[in-house]
């Protein structure tokens, strides 16, 4: 398995679904991990739930879409596990709206925490990662980003944003280092997709290639590879995982 030993891993969003999957499995590959979530509680859960297991882990409450909120967060991470080696822009929202009916405030709020909140993670982690040479910046993206999809029209731009983010960053970055790649899952069976009708669940899944939703294990293995030593030669990357539902 990757080892991370030695590595302190920070995932925004990751007091439940892809968010806590990555965590857990960065910790089980040896990772401290900063568990960042605007559910303070529910990131102390997982952070427990690390520590339990014999792993390191903090919890922080953490709005990533306010500049305060992460300049704290970040800076009480550090004190606690140590610089950041490994970033996690997971933290995102989705809602669905049609663009004629959709508020200002809408629109804000899914761009400030799916793309200015990787912004400004990144920055939180970026200088001390350039000083030491090294680090792993993994952002979450979609597949609607190279898709599109109705009455989503802020969450698509959002992410579609989130991948030219990373090509750009990743631009900059490289000869220090530091590698900047992306994920773009599919659909996964997590409290965001839960609450679809399962009517509309099965005719979805069963016009996607492999048949079903995918797994929240099927994203982290992408995402550890990523953080990994191994992926070195990763540089701006897009992995698709989307069990067809977007291929190339």
């Amino acid at each position: 398995m990757t080892n991370l030993s030695g590595r302190v891993a920070a995932v925004t969003g990751s007091a439940s679904g892809i968010g806590r999957g990555i965590a857990l499995r960065f910790a089980e590959a040896g990772a401290a991990v900063a568990i960042l979530d605007r559910d303070g509680a529910g990131a102390e859960r997982v952070a427990a739930e690390i520590m339990a297991a014999g792993g390191r882990a903090a919890a922080f409450a953490c709005d990533v879409a306010d500049e305060a909120s992460v300049a704290e967060a970040f800076a009480a991470a550090d004190r606690a596990l140590g610089p950041i080696d490994i970033l996690v822009n997971n933290a995102g929202v989705l809602r669905d709206t049609p663009i004629a009916e959709m508020t200002i405030g809408e629109w804000d709020r899914v761009m400030g925490v799916n793309l200015r909140g990787a912004f400004l993670a990144t920055q939180a982690v970026l200088p001390g990662m350039r000083a030491r040479g090294h680090g792993r910046i993994i952002n979450i993206a979609s597949q609607l980003a190279l898709k599109g999809a109705p009455l989503l029209a802020h969450y698509v731009a959002s992410k579609a944003g989130l991948i030219g983010f990373t090509r750009a960053l990743a631009l900059e970055v490289a000869r220090e280092g530091v590698t900047v790649n992306a994920i773009a899952p599919g659909i996964i069976e997590t409290p965001m997709s839960a609450g679809v009708p399962p009517e509309i669940k099965a005719r979805v899944a069963g016009a996607l290639p492999i048949g079903r939703f995918g797994r929240v294990d099927e994203i982290t293995g992408a995402a550890l590879l990523l953080a990994s030593d191994e992926a070195s030669y990763f540089i701006g990357a897009t992995l698709n995982v989307s069990g067809g539902d977007v291929m190339g």
